[in-house]
């Protein structure tokens, strides 16, 4: 093993052996001796998860696949080149037995939250401890120091999570060299804080090993943290300790004499012979013997209605015919209630939509989902809402892990300003297709008194630019109703942008609304119009104002009015939709958002004007900056007229 590990990197010119080298002793011994798999089918549902945080050390991980039969040989020689499924991070998209994509340090220890509540949440819904799955995670010096690993770990140890064990490599090394010259903590004393299990071995002896996994297989209140004190680079020939072989390939003196040592024949590059997979695998007939025993009582269980409704509610459903909501729009009410009302509403056909808000239950109007469905907690496995607390980055990591273990639907939710606390995760989440649905209320400068650390600007138009990523910002409750289920059915992220303020209800028929999962539909004006005015979210209902104020002063003969609640559906679209949304046979054209500019010259071209917000916010009331800002029908009004002066 570590022969590959030292081939790969050096094959590739580019990697990081020294931290795979201390790590391995850790991960041969669970990989071999106790790790929960089937030899045969990556994606088992009754599997152990492993999650290789420390991602840079992705050449050892690939190592244990081929040790476990999944990856071939041809691979690992292809290691961070082009195409391969090796490549210089984990990615989950890519290799088969790849659980998560890791590399930015810490997610991968929150995301393995994520796996274990996933795990206790279905065993506990199910009835069964057949997905009671154990979760292991190998992390190192540098996700120790990121905060979103703290902040995981925060709450795992709050809920108890029994079935996580993190592995923790302490070799004390980093690039910059010895981490004391910036980390002291005292992890053993943190950690039992937070409510761990906390067990220090020497990470190299293999008995000490055995010990603490068994010690924390038999945790049965707490997560546990294994702390192995490791040398980096153990084995080498002569950079023992050296950190500079943590992202460096071997010179060839140093990788010669190092294989020679290990008892690798000469001139042997990827040595693996039989007697190694006869090693490594040694334990797959018992292995295979467990998957026939889960697989019969799994399918003794599917012969019980409710438990085998409940399984396809979770695995099966690839998509759903949600009910019509019934709205009174007599009253306007803001797209942060209508959230509200459907995840309430929702929540009985959507049994595996699970999730919670940052400590803004009141204002993201997630408390009423939280009342109907319950929590879960320590003492509670089946409750659907969680009580993330001030943990944005975490919260959001951890979604990711609850949407990959697979089976549930989650969200998150805080405000818009703080999606810049959380922005790492979605982008991870983007990048291994995780379909989490986050909510981010109070969208722009109507937050109001709150002022402008609250206040986003630049938020929406920044969230836009992740690929594989679903910005929507509806307009109202209807296309609040349209975008939530569109959100559903995805196979990626996105982000519901919604208002604090109370928006009128659109008056068009619910069919023309339904048009909104195209990502753009005409509100109102036909082929004559001779302005076209694109919007989303609040400033639909400005625009349609704005509109019919333009049309009675004569200063246009018919204005369009085009809602863009979600730029990349409607980009996705083919290319007849789109030419007959942009109308670009319209010469007048003008973009209305209370957010940054940037971007709308995809709808108004160079020529034409887009208003919004290209400066912070401030304190006051919303309608007092609606009038400061110009977003009002009448100072929209008057800027268009003077944009156009010569309106034919």
């Amino acid at each position: 093993l570590k022969g590959m590990v030292i081939d790969g990197v050096d094959k590739a010119n580019s990697g990081h052996p020294g931290g795979a080298l201390s790590s391995i002793d850790f991960a041969y011994i669970l990989f071999t001796e106790y790790l929960k798999y089937n030899p045969d089918d990556t994606q088992w549902l009754g599997r152990d998860r492993f999650i290789l945080s420390a991602g840079h050390e992705s050449m050892l991980l690939y190592s244990l696949l081929h040790g476990m039969g999944y990856l071939e040989l041809e691979e690992l020689k292809q290691f961070r080149q082009f195409g391969s499924k090796t490549p210089g991070h984990p990615e989950n998209e890519l290799t088969p037995g790849v659980e998560c994509t890791t590399g930015p340090l810490g997610q991968g220890c929150a995301m393995s939250v994520g796996f274990a509540i996933a795990s206790s949440f279905i065993s506990s819904k199910l009835q069964t401890k057949l997905f009671k799955n154990k979760t292991w995670v190998l992390l190192g010096d540098g996700c120790m120091q990121e905060g979103v690993t703290y902040g995981a770990a925060s709450l795992a140890g709050h809920l108890g999570l029994s079935d996580l064990i993190w592995y923790y490599d302490r070799n004390k090394c980093q690039i910059s060299g010895a981490i004391d010259m910036s980390y002291s903590d005292n992890v053993e004393e943190v950690y039992s804080g937070l409510g761990w299990n906390v067990i220090k071995i020497d990470g190299h002896n293999y008995q000490s090993i055995r010990t603490s996994i068994e010690k924390a297989r038999s945790s049965r209140d707490k997560p546990t943290l294994i702390i192995g004190d490791t040398i980096m680079a153990k084995g080498l020939y002569s950079k023992e300790g050296d950190h500079g072989t943590h992202g460096a390939p071997l010179k060839q003196d140093e990788r010669r004499a190092s294989k020679q040592k290990m008892g690798i024949p000469e001139g042997e590059d990827f040595y693996w012979p039989s007697s190694a997979n006869e090693r490594f695998q040694r334990r797959h007939p018992k292995l295979r013997d467990e998957f026939s025993r889960w697989s019969r009582e799994f399918e003794e269980k599917l012969l019980d209605k409710d438990f085998s409704k409940t399984f396809d509610a979770f695995f099966k459903s690839d998509s759903h015919d949600l009910s019509r909501i019934q709205w009174n729009k007599e009253k306007p009410i803001a797209t942060r209630v209508a959230f509200g009302k459907l995840l309430e509403d929702w929540s009985d056909e959507l049994p595996n939509l699970v999730g919670g808000s940052a400590d803004l239950e009141p204002s993201n109007m997630t408390g009423g989902f939280a009342k109907k469905c319950g929590s879960f907690t320590r003492e509670q496995r089946k409750g659907r809402n969680f009580y993330f607390g001030v943990r944005e980055f975490p919260m959001s990591a951890i979604s990711n892990g609850i949407a990959l273990y697979g089976g549930l639907i989650p969200f998150d939710a805080t405000f818009l300003s703080f999606s810049d606390y959380s922005r790492p995760a979605i982008r991870l989440g983007a990048l291994q297709k995780c379909r989490v649905i986050h909510e981010f209320t109070h969208d722009s400068f109507y937050l109001g008194e709150d002022g402008p650390t609250h206040q986003p600007v630049e938020h929406i138009m920044s969230l836009r630019t992740i690929p594989d990523h679903f910005l929507m910002r509806p307009a109202d409750p209807q296309e609040t109703e349209v975008m939530f289920k569109k959100a559903v059915s995805l196979n990626a992220p996105s982000s519901l942008c919604l208002t604090r303020q109370a928006t009128p209800f659109l008056e068009n028929d619910f069919d023309e609304i339904a048009q909104a999962e195209k990502g753009a539909w005409i509100v109102r004006g036909g082929e004559d119009s001779d302005l076209i005015l694109f919007a989303s979210g609040s400033e639909v209902g400005l625009a349609l104002k704005t509109a019919d104020l333009l049309e009675k002063d004569k200063v246009f003969k018919q204005v369009r009015v085009v809602s863009v609640p979600c730029w990349e559906l409607f980009f996705q679209c083919d290319k007849n939709y789109q030419n007959d949304i942009l109308s670009f046979s319209i010469e007048k054209r003008v973009s209305i958002e209370a957010g940054s500019t940037f971007g709308w010259e995809k709808f108004v071209g160079h020529q034409g004007l887009s208003i919004g917000l290209d400066h912070f916010g401030a304190s006051a009331p919303a309608n007092r900056l609606a009038e400061e800002y110009g977003f009002t029908p009448e100072k929209l009004r008057d800027r268009i007229r003077d944009f156009y002066p010569d309106r034919g």
